[in-house]
């Protein structure tokens, strides 16, 4: 019995040492983004009086830059550390929160914003440069698959601290919200402190592009496949609502049941879910998976447009959302893994930085896409989503083998060989929403 209960536990809980200290860190600034994520938007029009169009052109603004300084920040990581620069991110992104609290004017709320987005998308790429110096290759996507899992979980927790500030609607209690994504966002960066650093990149000899990321266009088209799947974000949090608003009202409560459901499965079972993913082909074949289950799930929600009874609906809408979540999972681990295998082992900052734009690119084309797509398409519309996913899902692989040849790179000497060139090195992996929600 205490073997059965410890390997339970080592199925919840990353190994001991630097990967269960970068899972406290991602769970603690987890709890602190998903009460600032639950209450800003009201905070921002109800207690400071901006109108919604002017609080969604200044996050589109915000975040489009803060994707751009992604790389070169990660870059900063690599040259000049990633524990401190994420450090320093992490602290820099609680001063910001700190300066919402009395924000009145436009123009300070855009900078704020604008700095808020910046600070955590370098402070994303810098993470990903620690995994990658403190973490043997082959246990990445394992400690991926658990950081994912614990921003989850910490997301869940912050989201309940922020609907009872919605609950109570005071300007106190939405204050109280952000003081909680304070004290997430410094815990975090404190426990980050604890990890060791990881040794700065040699300095480049030569004239070589500093930003070297931006002219390489094999690992730019794996970004821009990677980024056509991850026109899965808005489903659940955008279409899905408002496909059942159009289809069927009188269930409208199934939407948030949904989001619900894909937050505890992924907190539950990501971990598994990455478990055989431990190099290229390996990742090429879950992410092909991927592109099956997601045209599978686009298959069942097209469905419930047809004239079906309610309850028929909302039972085709809980499949499709199954699949859509198993289809998620895979498509996180076999990213995760092709994301760090292509990138130079003295640049992983900045090709992480670079990586993680596809989740900008989704998050900002994605609902004005799949709503013109969906919502006026019916099931026609999600079989063309359907047929997009399964597209890119099966070209992941010749591509990333394409991205892979004469990279001009080889791992350092202290990382093995065969999780990059083998279909079965040892390790497993995955950690985040991270990607998606850090």
């Amino acid at each position: 019995m205490p073997t059965d209960r410890a390997a339970r536990r080592s199925s919840l809980l990353p190994p001991a040492g630097p990967q269960r200290t970068l899972a406290a860190a991602q769970l603690a600034s987890a709890v602190g983004d998903g009460a600032y994520y639950t209450c800003s938007a009201l905070y921002f029009t109800r207690v400071v009086g901006m109108s919604p169009t002017a609080l969604g052109l200044g996050l589109a603004i915000g975040w489009a830059l803060g994707s751009v300084a992604a790389v070169p920040l990660g870059h900063l990581a690599d040259r000049r550390g990633p524990r401190r620069t994420a450090v320093a991110l992490g602290l820099a992104a609680a001063a910001v929160v700190v300066a919402f609290l009395v924000i009145r004017s436009y123009p300070s709320f855009l900078l704020a914003v604008c700095l808020y987005a910046t600070a955590q998308s370098g402070l994303t790429a810098a993470r990903q440069a620690l995994v990658a110096g403190l973490v043997p290759a082959g246990e990445r996507t394992g400690l991926l698959a658990h950081l994912q899992s614990t921003l989850n979980g910490g997301l869940a927790v912050g989201a309940a601290v922020g609907g009872i500030a919605l609950s109570v609607g005071t300007r106190a209690a939405y204050l109280g919200a952000f003081v909680v994504t304070t004290i997430g966002l410094l815990v975090g960066a404190l426990v980050l402190r604890r990890l060791p650093e990881v040794p700065p990149a040699a300095q480049e000899s030569g004239t070589g592009p500093r930003l070297a990321v931006l002219r390489d266009r094999r690992y730019a088209a794996v970004t821009l496949v990677n980024a056509v799947l991850l026109l899965r974000m808005p489903l659940l949090s955008l279409v899905i609502p408002l496909w059942i608003a159009q289809r069927a009202p009188g269930i409208g409560w199934l939407g948030s049941a949904l989001f619900v459901l894909n937050t505890l499965a992924v907190l539950a079972f990501q971990v598994r879910a990455a478990r055989d993913v431990t190099g290229l082909d390996s990742a090429a074949r879950a992410v092909r998976s991927a592109g099956v289950l997601l045209l599978a799930c686009c298959a069942v929600f097209g469905l419930s447009a047809l004239d079906v009874p309610v309850w028929a609906v909302g039972a085709l809408l809980v499949v499709a959302s199954v699949l859509q979540v198993a289809g998620e999972m895979r498509q996180s681990a076999g990213s995760w893994q092709i994301g760090f295998d292509l990138a130079p082992p003295d640049r992983i900052g900045q090709y992480q930085g670079f990586f993680g734009t596809g989740v900008a690119v989704a998050r900002t084309l994605g609902p004005l896409l799949l709503t013109a797509l969906l919502l006026d398409g019916g099931l026609a519309g999600w079989l063309v989503l359907g047929g997009v996913f399964l597209a890119a899902g099966f070209a992941m692989g010749p591509v990333a083998r394409w991205a892979e040849r004469d990279r001009g790179h080889a791992l350092s000497p202290s990382e093995p060989v065969a999780p990059v060139v083998t279909a079965t090195p040892v390790g497993t992996g995955t950690a985040g929403t991270a990607a998606e929600a850090a």
